[in-house]
């Protein structure tokens, strides 16, 4: 299955023009936002998975973010988003190929202060698959470091990308992820395609409990 889906998105990063993409914006608005009001230091671990060419890491870098984790299953985005940046700016990235759902590089990821997820975590519409995601956040987050979700609204699309997709709302979120992390904030946010078509999106930020 995992090889599959490295294929399937390999396929679609390699096919598509990046300013084509369905999820494609020129400038993450509600994402940097989220990130910023987490107020962490400019030094500090960020996480941004399922990172593909997005531009929020060229985003971040210009707000003087030096240490940032573009995380995805297909290395062809990975390789893609990397060309986007000058040498001085890819040093401050690390690159890393992982499959979500069956993490392995990503499991030694340590004292992460922010992890950022647009669009990654409804594409898990199995009850296993969201479970290992689950203990992996739990497990590389800092005590009373930041996870921002973004994920399709319930009146959202039910595919994306040929791909059948889990729709939320903030109450869902918080009552999957409300054991570890208590909610700070959440916005809805209505995203335009490249098309013109228009896709609800819900974001939340979280943050996580430190047991006494």
């Amino acid at each position: 299955m995992a090889i599959l889906l490295k294929n399937h998105w390999n396929k679609k990063y390699t096919d598509t023009p990046i300013s084509q993409l369905g999820w494609y914006e020129s400038k993450s608005i509600p994402s940097i936002q989220l990130i910023e009001n987490c107020t962490v230091p400019k030094h500090s671990p960020i996480v941004d998975v399922g990172s593909g060419t997005s531009t929020l890491v060229a985003n971040l870098l210009e707000l003087g973010y030096q240490n940032l984790f573009a995380i995805d299953i297909s290395d062809v985005a990975l390789e893609k988003a990397k060309s986007l940046l000058n040498k001085e700016q890819a040093t401050h990235v690390h690159w890393m190929v992982d499959d979500i759902t069956n993490p392995s590089s990503v499991l030694q990821l340590q004292k992460i202060a922010v992890w950022h997820d647009r669009a990654v975590f409804h594409f898990l519409t199995e009850e296993q698959d969201r479970q290992t995601y689950r203990s992996l956040v739990q497990k590389v987050i800092m005590p009373r470091g930041f996870l921002i979700m973004a994920t399709f609204a319930l009146e959202g699309a039910t595919h994306c990308s040929g791909l059948p997709v889990q729709r939320y709302s903030v109450d869902g979120l918080c009552e999957f992820f409300g054991n570890d992390f208590s909610l700070i904030e959440s916005l809805d946010f209505t995203y335009e395609m490249p098309s013109g078509d228009v896709r609800p999106y819900v974001y939340a930020r979280f943050q996580k409990i430190q047991v006494a």
